[in-house]
């Protein structure tokens, strides 16, 4: 392609709407353009490396035997109530573009396509001879944001590859799973990217287990927790980890103390000389639930601990049932003027315990009448620790857990873990940290769904039983970005081999100039020749002009008719390294062959 016969668009000054460095290189090297918040056009030389992310996802796909489809985009509103997701994607989280067509149908832009596909098997998967079934599909998606950023990492509308499998047993989606593991892993070392698989969170998509493929990068949303022998790794929503040890309390006998305006760890400890680690903290949460019922939540967490909102949500989610309840819709931090509303008197802030009274709640219709109290881990051993008094101004010292201060029943894993803490499965590992940035994500997802819209097969006992699911989802808009937030300098993008919209840039300084332009055209056609995807910039600029614009679209090799065109040589620069070389033109053809071959 010549680039002057390319629509091909620079920018010189970083556009303000751009936070990050692969956002603002995007668009100021002509490969996107914003067109509404979250909505981006991809112009032909993105759209280029679109394709290279795809045929990639697609190889691999492929060769771990996944059959290809494609689903609508518009999806019934029914189906999502028959999973039970319509008014968590539609109210709750509220992602999904929900409309309502002429016959007055709600239907939804899809986000995934979960309902659907279980629909398929459900009409056509009857036997357990038919099984295992893997199908995927690369498509556009839509989700609305709340706050969409960072260009393609977090849009209203991308493209993704979303794959679905159904499985007789756990033990064949286990299978599967780990082939796509090793799918995924192939994916990204492909694309060249530097990456971390890690444990994860299975969120609204549901499911047994599940792990997240992150990108390395420091503009990456999400925490990555890993130890330095390999053997774990984990977003921070599932990471788990041994804390610091406790520091032995000095209170030997139970009192409570008047401290004024110690309503934070921080004004606490200084008031009294206490560790952190010796104070348990309650937090107050408000919980609301998919039957309308609602219900405050006392979590008690060692003082120097965090709790993790996400590790929080899920053990809410499995006490659902305790109050006629199927899931959790809302859950935040209350504070006086939210909890107020459902408080009998004052609630004491700052000062609260684990033991606080129920006889502070309201009797209100769809209120809870007890707290629902919950304890973490790291509390459960403390002896003669620190806490609040449940009275303004006060807190107890010396308690242990009895009579005076019931140890509350529900004991869990909620904190969150740190860089620092100590690897469970090895105490002299220490957790690390890194950012990360999603690319994709594989869900062992079990009968959630088959059992919901009742999709069945006959077994080999001739039994109606559930279909066993898994899913597998990979970002190729959100992959190509991350690979420019990890793949870039102060000049520009520096596209990995593999998915650069071109491989080689043909540069002449000067276009008036027939020697120059003559061994650019007779390379430019030689290089196609032997299939290698070449631009010729052919355009009446400077050649600053030239240089910089080759360095800002990230084409992996430039190849420059200049001073030594008169010798039928060339320059050839390496974009990752900057590395240049004088060769001729069967040598560069060569040199570049090689590289191109090796993909």
């Amino acid at each position: 392609m010549r680039l002057s016969q390319m629509l091909f668009v620079t920018l010189r000054d970083n556009p303000a709407e751009a936070e990050i460095p692969s956002h603002r290189l995007l668009l100021r090297a002509g490969y996107i353009r914003r067109i509404a918040s979250g909505v981006y056009s991809y112009l032909p030389l993105m759209w280029r490396v679109l394709q290279k992310v795809s045929a990639i996802v697609r190889s691999e796909m492929d060769r771990s035997g996944a059959l290809e489809c494609l689903l609508p985009q518009l999806q019934p509103a029914e189906l999502w109530q028959e999973s039970g997701r319509w008014d968590t994607y539609t109210q709750a989280e509220g992602i999904m573009f929900a409309l309502t067509d002429r016959a007055e149908r709600q239907l939804g832009l899809g986000p995934t396509h979960e309902e659907v596909i279980t629909t398929l098997a459900k009409d056509l998967i009857r036997s357990y001879r038919q099984l295992p079934v893997h199908l995927y599909q690369i498509q556009t998606k839509f989700r609305d944001e709340i706050r969409p950023r960072f260009g393609l990492l977090r849009g209203r509308e991308f493209i993704m590859k979303d794959g679905y499998s159904f499985h007789a047993d756990v033990a064949s989606l286990q299978d599967t799973y780990q082939v796509m593991y090793d799918t995924y892993s192939r994916i990204l070392s492909r694309c060249g990217l530097t990456f971390r698989a890690v444990e994860a969170d299975s969120g609204a998509i549901g499911g047994s287990g599940s792990h997240e493929f992150m990108v390395l990068a420091d503009a990456g949303e999400d925490e990555v927790l890993y130890t330095a022998d390999g053997e774990y790794a984990a977003n921070v929503e599932k990471a788990v980890s041994v804390p610091p040890a406790a520091v032995p309390s000095p209170y030997r006998k139970m009192e409570t103390l008047s401290t004024p305006n110690a309503t934070t760890i921080e004004a606490l400890v200084a008031q009294l000389g206490c560790d952190p680690t010796q104070i348990v903290k309650t937090v107050l949460y408000r919980a609301g639930f998919d039957n309308g019922c609602c219900g405050l939540v006392l979590v008690s967490i060692r003082g120097d601990q965090e709790v993790n909102a996400v590790k929080l949500q899920n053990v809410l989610t499995g006490l659902a049932a305790n109050y006629g309840a199927s899931k959790l819709l809302d859950l935040r931090v209350a504070d006086a003027e939210t909890a107020q509303e459902w408080a009998a008197q004052p609630l004491p802030f700052g000062y609260i315990g684990p033991d606080l009274p129920d006889t502070y709640l309201k009797t209100t219709a769809n209120l809870i009448p007890q707290f629902i109290r919950i304890a973490d881990t790291t509390v459960a051993e403390l002896k003669r620790f620190v806490t609040g008094a449940n009275k303004a101004e006060h807190h107890r010292v010396g308690v242990n857990w009895g009579n005076t201060c019931a140890l509350p029943a529900l004991v869990v894993d909620v904190r969150k873990a740190q860089a620092g803490d100590r690897a469970c499965h090895d105490p002299t590992q220490y957790l690390e940290t890194a950012r990360g940035i999603e690319i994709g994500h594989i869900f062992q997802l079990g009968t959630k769904y088959s059992q919901a819209m009742q999709a069945t097969y006959t077994n080999e006992q001739g039994e109606e039983v559930p279909l066993v699911m898994g899913c597998y989802g990979i970002g190729v808009s959100r992959l190509a970005q991350a690979a420019v937030e990890q793949h870039h300098d102060a000049n520009g993008i520096i596209w990995p081999l593999a998915i650069a919209p071109y491989q080689v840039i043909i540069v002449v300084p000067n276009i008036t100039d027939p020697t120059q332009m003559h061994l650019a055209t007779e390379l430019y056609t030689k290089l196609q020749t032997v299939g290698i995807e070449v631009l010729l910039d052919d355009r009446d600029e400077r050649a600053g002009v030239k240089f910089k614009d080759a360095d800002l679209i990230g084409i992996p090799y430039r190849v420059v008719t200049g001073r030594t065109s008169a010798k039928g040589e060339v320059e050839l620069v390496e974009r990752a390294t900057g590395k240049t070389v004088t060769l001729s033109v069967s040598e560069a053809i060569a040199y570049l062959q090689q590289q191109v071959d090796q993909l």
